[in-house]
């Protein structure tokens, strides 16, 4: 009773300052201004305004003309705002659906009474209320009641995570691992309530209390490696290289050119002497000639035109992606998800199908058919053990409602319209009914007008009563246990989950199954694999994109899907869990990095480090997410891609580039068009270079023949743009 009091309102700021605040920390959004000069630290831009720096102060010694530095600004403040502009408006949409969200609040114990605060408020050591559909507002531990958890915001996984009450000398791990996650007492930030009703003690909120190293909550740490630099695009480092040697190259050149032009004027005049004879004003001339060559040769190494083109090119591409259920948030994501050379991807709704469903089904015999596809007795019987032994149903809009994940996915495989024909037949209706829990793990319906119960639970509960199986044509036939032991131990190996169905011709007795069981059959569940991911995978690999699966989900579950999927093509590939990785320094990591195909059981940290070391070996890392514990991951990344049906604003506002989709194949076709746009702009480089050479020559060489230089400031300008 104690514990429903909570705590009282003198208590609450003094836990605040001793244990920190329940706010996270938010990045202000970058204004078009701040926008606006973050693009003008783009490499060839500097470069640019040097030459309209140069430019302008040629114009004041009346040696260019007032055309030339303005028509090279505009072009500078062009792409600056073209790319500025693109960001404020994707920024203003994430921001607009930001604030229209109502702010998350929860039910909290306050001096003895049930209060409903907003959940920036929670402080530790307060009683959380907690029931079905509500949003864990902290980190703390269950202590008293039952829940069923949706941890998918925290490790990507949608599998339902049982919690019971703790005992009083249970203490929340300060580590947190993946298996933490799952673990039987401790409840996270971000987290759903499935089922269920119950009270927890709040252990963190926020980010801690730095002051006094008090450890905050895991989306905490989440939010504040948010706060961490975005890298530099590969295009980026990649201009900024060339930049450097072409501003070397053209400083470098124009001033020996320069001194061997005013050499050349030394030696035309017949020698020093007879040089500084003909007076400093025919001198100062001549240094301003030389200087302007000088200024010629920067500008026509130069490739003004090359900025603004790329602009255009990744600008004019975004549409075009979109076709391919990619939309793009920043426009230099498309060249980048070009260079890729290494991806981590989700598991879950993007190499599978993000849903539970039935995969096989087999009678007792051993033999999987497509038991739907068919007419015969032992459908019949399958339906009735499914459609009268289940919590679900189909809705108005023909979805399927209620009922855990298990229920759903049975209900998908039986059909609305299966479904529908049972609920209305007036000469089936379950007489007595005793659902599922977890002490029996089987649920049983008795329906008198057929004489029957019908049975659906663990494969090990039923066979343990079974001698009998029916066959195909409905005849009853005896049962061998070793032929359903391998089938099972075979579906295992794949990671399915297995639920029998049986009937009994004797009327339901509570939590007991008939000794007349006859099995009716098994079936397979699971995630199952997307088929046009294999493919996916396998250009990918072609391309030379090493492609690590990292999942929340089981060791066992990982290697099954990674096997399948085609991520796994040889003994040499590793798979580790978080732990496993955990225990590993970032050198032992490097080592092996292009051997690691799969890391189970996941943290969001684990993504975080394996992007960190991936660029440490100049990969470029590409990283998929959908959830808030993907955020600094995709931001660290240098492309992030976020799911568009099930991804959080958070993994969206993070990420480069949305899948529309949530498909793996969809991220493979980013991956290859960018690859082309990148190599249409090597082409550019390469086209406008050589013409920029060739300008250089012809400028450099001519006045040493004697003939005035046919390509002046102005003309480079015009040219480099025109191209």
């Amino acid at each position: 009773m104690e514990k429903k009091l909570g705590l009282q309102s003198s208590q609450i700021e003094d836990s605040k300052r001793k244990y920190g605040s329940n706010k996270l920390p938010e990045q202000e959004p970058e204004t078009f201004w701040e926008k606006f000069k973050g693009n003008l630290d783009d490499p060839m831009l500097k470069l640019l305004i040097a030459i309209a720096g140069i430019m302008i102060v040629m114009f004041c010694f009346g040696q260019a003309e007032i055309y030339e530095p303005i028509g090279t600004i505009i072009a500078i403040l062009l792409v600056a705002s073209i790319g500025a502009k693109t960001e404020m408006s994707s920024d203003a949409e994430y921001r607009k659906l930001k604030n229209s969200t109502k702010k998350d609040t929860c039910k909290v114990y306050r001096n003895g009474v049930v209060t409903v605060i907003d959940m920036d408020d929670v402080v530790v050591g307060d009683i959380v209320l907690l029931q079905s559909g509500d949003k864990i507002p902290a980190d703390g531990v269950l202590i008293d009641g039952a829940l069923r958890v949706n941890n998918s915001a925290l490790n990507g996984e949608t599998e339902e995570c049982k919690k019971e009450a703790a005992s009083n000398d249970f203490e929340m791990p300060l580590e947190i691992t993946g298996d933490t996650f799952v673990d039987k007492h401790s409840l996270f930030r971000g987290a759903v309530i499935y089922n269920g009703e119950g009270l927890m003690e709040v252990k963190r909120v926020g980010i801690g209390n730095p002051e006094t190293n008090y450890p905050g909550t895991m989306m905490g740490k989440m939010a504040e490696e948010m706060n961490t630099e975005e890298p530099d695009s590969p295009l980026k480092v990649k201009l900024a290289k060339l930049a450097k040697q072409i501003s070397t190259f053209g400083y470098v050149g124009a001033i020996a050119l320069a001194v061997a032009y005013m050499v050349h004027f030394v030696m035309v005049a017949g020698g020093v002497g007879a040089y500084l004879d003909l007076g400093w004003l025919h001198i100062l001339k001549d240094f301003i000639k030389a200087a302007e060559l000088a200024i010629v040769i920067i500008v026509c190494a130069v490739p003004e035109g090359l900025p603004l083109m790329i602009s255009i090119v990744l600008m004019s591409n975004t549409g075009e992606m979109l076709k391919h259920n990619v939309l793009v948030r920043k426009a230099i994501g498309i060249e980048t998800a070009g260079s890729l050379n290494t991806l981590f991807s989700d598991k879950t709704g993007t190499i599978t199908k993000g849903v539970l469903e039935v995969v096989e089904f087999f009678d007792g015999s051993g033999v999987s058919s497509d038991i739907r596809s068919k007419d015969c007795k032992i459908r019949d019987y399958l339906n009735l053990a499914i459609g009268k032994n289940t919590g679900a149903m189909f809705d108005d809009e023909h979805r399927v409602i209620g009922g855990n994940m298990t229920d759903k996915a049975l209900m998908e495989f039986l059909s609305e319209d299966v479904f529908n024909k049972l609920r209305d037949d007036k000469d089936c209706v379950i007489t007595k009914q005793q659902g599922f829990n977890s002490a029996n793990k089987f649920s049983s319906s008795y329906i008198a007008s057929l004489g029957k119960t019908f049975y659906k639970g663990a494969p090990e509960k039923l066979l343990a009563k079974a001698t009998k199986y029916v066959d195909a044509n409905g005849e009853i036939k005896p049962l061998d246990r070793s032929v359903i032991d391998t089938k099972s131990v075979q579906l295992a190996e794949r990671a399915m989950r297995l639920l029998a169905f049986g009937y009994s011709e004797k009327e339901l007795v509570e939590d007991a199954i008939n000794d007349d069981l006859v099995l009716i059959g098994l079936v397979a569940i699971r995630d199952d694999v997307r088929p046009e991911a294999v493919e996916a995978i396998k250009e990918c690999h072609r391309a030379g994109v090493h492609v690590c699966m990292i999942t929340g989900d089981r060791k066992e579950t990982a290697l099954a899907i990674a096997k399948e999927s085609g991520l796994i093509t040889s003994e040499e590939d590793v798979v580790l869990t978080s732990e496993e990785l955990n225990k590993m320094s970032d050198d032992e990591i490097k080592n092996i990095f292009d051997k690691i195909t799969c890391i189970a059981r996941a943290l969001p940290t684990d993504k975080s480090r394996m992007v960190r070391i991936g660029q440490s070996l100049n990969k470029v890392c590409g990283m998929t997410g959908d959830g808030v514990n993907d955020s600094p991951a995709l931001k660290s990344a240098d492309v992030g891609f976020a799911m568009g049906l099930s991804g959080t604003d958070a993994a969206k506002e993070a990420a480069d580039l949305v899948i529309t989709d949530d498909n793996f194949r969809s991220i493979k076709d980013a991956i290859l068009f960018g690859r082309t746009i990148y190599l249409n702009i090597l082409k550019f480089c390469r086209f406008q270079l050589t013409i920029n050479v060739a300008a250089v020559l012809v400028s450099a060489i001519l006045p040493f023949l004697g003939f005035e230089s046919p390509l002046g400031v102005n003309k480079n300008t015009y040219y480099n743009y025109r191209k």
